[in-house]
């Protein structure tokens, strides 16, 4: 369109012999070269370093960490892994600077978020300027969390005198038959378990579900791990090759995710 109005400029002043239209093409057209070159230098330098990402769930929106350096100050950059999720920055000073952008992985394990599209049209919006770049560090990406049956084994640990039980808790499915407190049942109450006295009996041990396909069964046990985490429960995780003992805390539960994430 600019370079229409340029050449239609240039048409009528040679009909009209119009000296000043013909130096406003020439504008134009000068304006033109000189955004073509400023497009060009928006990114021209731009310097960029990959973060350190935090874990996070597949399926999920996850942020991952760019550190970036320039030594000019630019306007309206646009990044993006995928069309979707699109950061736009207003106005880069000089300096470094730390930025987030969103994706959304699809499987777990160490995954990288694939290549970085950035762009500008920066100062006139008559070019696109654009780079494409490969972020080097990969970010841990945990099983997606879907509610479903996970097998769970209660160790009985302690002497029989200390196993009185003390409350009742909702049951959830797939743990173990033989604590749930039948006589409230009876009474027409939902379904509830014994809760011990000895803290010791109360340690639970996911293992996968068998019968379910390997995937599907990691997603569960993903689920019931942040479950289990958010109840103050003290669980542990029993996979082919690796055992890791009941605890609780945030980096006993992320221990487990990872080891799911990797299984």
């Amino acid at each position: 369109l600019w370079l229409a109005a340029a050449g239609l400029l240039q048409l009528v002043a040679i009909q009209m012999r119009s000296n000043g239209t013909l130096l406003l093409s020439f504008l134009l057209l000068g304006l033109m070269l000189l955004a073509m070159h400023l497009t060009h230098d928006a990114l021209s330098g731009l310097e960029m370093r990959c973060g350190k990402p935090s874990p996070g769930f597949a399926g999920q929106l996850l942020a991952y960490p760019l550190l970036m350096t320039s030594r000019l100050p630019r306007q309206h950059l646009q990044l993006s892994f995928s069309a979707a999720q699109l950061h736009e920055i207003a106005e880069l000073t000089t300096g470094d600077h730390q930025l987030e952008v969103l994706w959304r992985p699809s499987h777990r394990g160490l995954q990288r978020p694939g290549a970085l599209h950035i762009s500008t049209t920066s100062p006139l919006g008559l070019f696109v300027c654009w780079s494409r770049w490969e972020p080097e560090t990969p970010q841990l990406i945990y099983p997606a969390r879907v509610q479903g049956p996970v097998e769970f084994d209660c160790p009985e640990q302690g002497q029989a005198g200390a196993q009185e039980w003390q409350d009742l808790k909702p049951y959830r499915p797939g743990e173990r038959l033989t604590l749930v407190h039948w006589g409230s049942l009876a009474k027409g109450r939902p379904l509830q378990l014994k809760q011990f006295s000895d803290p010791a009996s109360q340690h639970l041990m996911l293992k996968p579900m068998l019968g379910v396909p390997w995937e599907r069964a990691l997603e569960h046990l993903a689920d019931c791990t942040w479950q289990l985490h958010h109840q103050g429960e003290s669980y542990g995780l029993q996979l082919p090759g690796l055992t890791i003992e009941p605890r609780r805390g945030a980096a006993h539960r992320d221990a487990c995710l990872a080891a799911l994430a990797v299984a």
